[in-house]
């Protein structure tokens, strides 16, 4: 049995499974807290701990879905080129505001790590929260985080994004899509962005921008905080 385990196939066939079980719950429920990815993080857990599988077995497979994270990402450029016309004529205020996105992520992690007195490591890792997981790794590692925290944050922030998106948009009648996607994408990145892409299409290409924009500019503002 432990053979198995150990199978590149394992970690990959769980991985499948139990996304597809959240993306069955959610669809029975019509709930949003029901979110696949979430469903999927606790339900794969479940099974390490219950059946007590080492973590380094399972990562034998995951680490081959991890292969397509960059590619996923880089896919997104396909609904932005749609979207090129928008684009052009709002540039400035596309660049401003993931700027201040980003700036006001990073800076409210810094402070409350200070506020906590959270060590440097700590503070490397989660400071680059709110980007895609390739970027976030490469900033956090560069200045002596955990990778691993990082993965964690990186996830949390992208499914608690992908939640409350709807509820804040409405709450703050945000009506423009342009507003709303960079929004969604410069906050909670790619998992965000695939709920962007259910509000719309316009609200998913510029989501799909902010992801690339406010990697950039995280990339230079940790150069500057850290």
């Amino acid at each position: 049995m432990s053979e198995l385990f150990y199978s590149p196939f394992f970690g990959v066939a769980l991985s499948i499974f139990t996304f597809w079980v959240g993306v069955r719950i959610q669809k029975k429920t019509g709930l949003v807290v029901c979110n696949p990815l979430l469903i999927g993080v606790v339900l794969t857990i479940g099974v390490l701990l219950l059946f007590r599988i080492p973590y380094e077995a399972y990562d034998q497979g995951a680490e081959f879905i991890s292969l397509f994270l960059s590619p996923a990402t880089a896919c997104l450029a396909v609904a932005i080129y749609g979207k090129l016309p928008l684009l052009r004529r709002n540039w400035l205020p596309i660049l401003v505001g993931c700027t201040v996105g980003s700036v006001v992520s990073m800076g409210s992690v810094l402070l409350l790590c200070r506020l906590f007195g959270l060590d440097e490591a700590m503070t490397a890792s989660l400071l680059p929260k709110s980007v895609t997981t390739p970027i976030a790794i490469s900033v956090s590692e560069a200045h002596g985080g955990i990778g691993s925290i990082t993965v964690v944050a990186v996830v949390l922030t992208g499914i608690f994004g992908s939640i409350t998106a709807p509820l804040l948009i409405r709450l703050f009648r945000v009506r423009e899509p342009l507003a709303a996607g960079l929004a969604i994408g410069a906050c909670s990145h790619a998992v965000g962005t695939s709920r962007a892409l259910e509000l719309g299409e316009t609200e998913g290409a510029m989501s799909g921008l902010a992801i690339g924009v406010c990697g950039i500019v995280t990339v230079l503002l940790s150069l500057l905080l850290m």
